[in-house]
């Protein structure tokens, strides 16, 4: 309004020009319920699935890389096979600013990753045996967000953002009783205030618990 009112002379100044709205608390995804993860990880359906098993190994090596060791989905992308250490169980991711950080596999992980890497992403890549990204897509290309997305609606029970895995892994470690800085660690934060808010959502997961199960 006072633009307006400045720019057709009805005022001299705005005196709102240094003026700043407030920052409201950013939306966090929902964290997933286990009934939800064990539909995206262990019980996958559709004839599509069984019917493609090369996309089905990807798929699972996917989603348990994004659950298992909380990535960023431009991270997951953005992967090549030499960034794996299956032996060891870790992972070197690129975060954001260009930061690298070497992150623990889970088991199942390790195990889908190892489906994928021993044929299965030979048989997508055989017309492309020299291409560099650890996933890709139906055309051979390196896999992109939207491909996991992609990936999601198919296989989850309801809507799911690829951040839902990501937010479902931090607060399942704080629920778990890992401390806020190894938190931090794993997902790659560059300020404590950023992996705090998750805090947040496990005390409310915790009341939501105390309230349904405390008899008085």
């Amino acid at each position: 309004y006072f633009r307006w009112a400045t720019r057709t002379g009805r005022i001299e100044v705005d005196p709102s020009s240094n003026l700043s709205a407030p920052r409201g608390e950013g939306r966090l995804p929902r964290v997933l319920r286990q009934d939800e993860l064990g539909v995206l990880l262990d019980a996958p359906g559709g004839a599509t699935l069984a019917e493609d098993p090369a996309r089905r190994a990807r798929d699972d090596a996917v989603l348990e890389l994004l659950y298992g060791s909380g990535l960023r989905v431009g991270e997951l992308c953005s992967l090549d096979p030499n960034d794996l250490d299956l032996d060891r169980a870790r992972v070197t991711v690129w975060g954001k600013g260009g930061k690298q950080r070497v992150l623990p596999l889970s088991e199942p992980a390790v195990e889908a990753l190892r489906r994928w890497l021993g044929g299965a992403r030979g048989a997508a890549l055989a017309d492309h045996p020299d291409h560099g990204a650890l996933f890709v897509n139906g055309r051979a290309h390196r896999l992109t967000p939207r491909d996991v997305r992609r990936l999601l609606d198919r296989r989850a029970a309801s809507p799911t953002h690829p951040h839902a895995l990501r937010h479902t892994f931090a607060t399942h470690l704080l629920d778990g009783g890992a401390d806020l800085r190894s938190v931090q660690e794993l997902l790659g934060h560059a300020d404590l205030a950023t992996t705090q808010r998750y805090t947040h959502v496990s005390r409310e997961r915790l009341r939501s618990v105390y309230e349904a199960t405390h008899p008085r």
